[in-house]
């Protein structure tokens, strides 16, 4: 072997053995000896197992709960103020991201760009891993830069170790870049990612059944959350009435049943009424409620609910004042 080949390969093995080193510090990656007979047991035995682990996932939600509606709270903020919600991650914690993002537009009738989720390697890694894709901070940057990020944005690097390149370079990139707001959601304890961002939330929900298989505990985790910072972000921004989806997009025969409901739900009125709201207001949700509880035309409908920014208890108080 030659010189350079020899060194090429001291690099190599002296990487791995740095890496080896960090995972066997983390919480997510830790070997549970009590579980190492499970492939002899039942298949029920297993799955109660199973289920008794993700039973314990809620709960290390529920602590860090304060540091969740703190992230929700500036979300929020930036949003109103024309902003997006920006997710990245790698491998499940990617997926995740764009699950969120795509899940957006058809519950809250936002825009594509308002909402969007970047998984390392791109689209085609949503179903087909792209090797060394996630160790990459240049990659994330990229990306971001892909999007014309702004002050206003806000970046949600997503990392079950916390340690992933791609989602700490994405929180790096976007604060040194432009001051946007930058969250950190990882599943270990003192995590780069949180000590990277603005909002650092770390949900430890110890280590997996599976070891290392982090599409477990740690992505249920992640999605919980994830609801919760789309969904909450979207109330505070007026994407609700009550808990009824007003901003619902009826984009097939299921949505455009539920949109009737709604209207039904939130207004009392008869299956005529609902039926002549929704004409004329070109099928949307929010303004025919407004249209039966304010007692107002579409445009006069439309007009309010713009000057109100989407709110349409705020849309209600205008009607009631004209």
């Amino acid at each position: 072997m030659s010189t350079d080949a020899q060194n090429a390969a001291a690099t190599t093995d002296a990487t791995y053995t740095e890496l080896r080193a960090q995972l066997a510090t983390l919480t997510t990656e830790a070997f549970r000896p009590e579980l190492a007979e499970i492939d002899q047991q039942s298949t029920l035995e297993i799955a109660k197992i199973m289920n008794g682990e993700d039973a314990t996932v809620p709960t290390a939600v529920a602590a860090q709960l304060p540091q969740i509606a703190a992230a929700i709270d500036g979300t929020a903020a930036r949003m109103a103020r024309g902003g997006r919600l920006i997710y990245a991650g790698a491998g499940t914690a990617g997926r995740l991201g764009v699950l969120d993002a795509s899940e957006c537009p058809p519950t809250f009738n936002t825009d594509p760009a308002e909402v969007v989720g970047l998984i390392a390697g791109g689209p085609s890694a949503m179903v087909t891993a792209v090797e060394g894709a996630e160790d990459s901070k240049e990659l994330a940057a990229e990306d971001l830069d892909a999007l014309n990020l702004t002050a206003d944005d806000v970046v949600v690097g997503i990392s079950a170790s916390g340690r992933t390149p791609y989602a700490i370079g994405a929180v790096e990139h976007a604060r040194a870049r432009c001051g946007a707001l930058t969250i950190g959601l990882s599943c270990n304890a003192d995590s780069a990612l949180a000590a990277a961002a603005d909002h650092g939330i770390e949900v430890v929900v110890g280590p997996e059944l599976l070891t290392g298989s982090t599409r477990l505990k740690a992505g249920t985790a992640q999605k919980l959350v994830l609801n919760m910072l789309s969904t909450i972000t979207m109330i505070r921004l007026g994407k609700t009435y009550g808990n009824l989806m007003v901003d619902v997009r009826a984009s097939n025969e299921k949505l455009r049943a539920r949109s009737r409901r709604i209207v039904s739900l939130a207004t009392g009125a008869d299956d005529a009424a609902i039926e002549a709201a929704l004409s004329a207001t070109d099928g949307e949700v929010k303004n025919a409620i407004l249209v039966v509880l304010g007692e107002v035309d579409g445009p006069t409908a439309a007009r309010l609910l713009s000057e109100s920014d989407g709110h349409l208890r705020a849309a209600l108080a205008a009607a009631a004042r004209t």
